[in-house]
């Protein structure tokens, strides 16, 4: 009976752990979709978009506006939290478009193969990451936008955690009060 007990209950203990799994699940998009940096509605932005799964958050993954912004989320050294899956949509997907990369069509980032360099832009302004699930689908895409496929472990932090290049003439009214405060405020500060 003992040899019975100890065989058992490893097994027992090994099933409690199976049940206590975080599920890892690609979610869906929805209206209610926000990106994790901006807080602005997903569906509201073109091209591409990610969710990053974290330990103890089971099915609120954290969703991000643009692939790039999801792979550097994950390599910085300030992010604290487990991560345990990051999904990516399949821009080769049937129905995918720039404009509606899809809602369902999700692949693991780390199974993805991605165009770095390309022409296209993400739905915050910057160069996208842009992943495909089949390798064919992402040369032909770099054939037509520019761009090397690359997998995931491959992407240089360069092409994830740089500045995004902005219009020098774009300044607006905006932009021209909040830079006439800000020197004021410097000037006060200073002296």
């Amino acid at each position: 009976m003992r040899r019975v007990l100890l065989l058992v209950l490893p097994l027992l203990a090994l099933a409690a752990c199976k049940e206590d799994a975080q599920d890892v699940s690609a979610v869906a998009l929805t209206a209610e979709s926000v990106g994790h940096y901006c807080q602005m509605n997903l569906l509201e932005h073109p091209g591409p978009k990610a969710q990053v799964h974290l330990e103890g958050l089971p099915g609120m993954p954290l969703f991000f506006s643009q692939v790039r912004d999801a792979v550097a989320y994950s390599r910085l050294p300030e992010q604290d939290g487990v991560i345990l899956a990051i999904y990516v949509n399949d821009m080769g997907a049937d129905g995918a478009t720039w404009n509606d990369p899809g809602a369902t069509n999700w692949i693991l980032a780390e199974k993805a193969h991605y165009v770095v360099g390309s022409t296209t832009e993400g739905g915050m302004g910057a160069r996208e990451l842009v992943p495909f699930a089949d390798l064919d689908r992402a040369a032909a895409f770099a054939a037509q936008k520019g761009g090397t496929v690359m997998a995931l472990s491959a992407i240089p932090d360069s092409e994830v955690i740089a500045p995004v290049a902005l219009d020098a003439g774009a300044e607006t009214e905006g932009d021209a009060d909040y830079n006439q405060r800000l020197k004021a405020l410097s000037e006060q500060i200073g002296g």
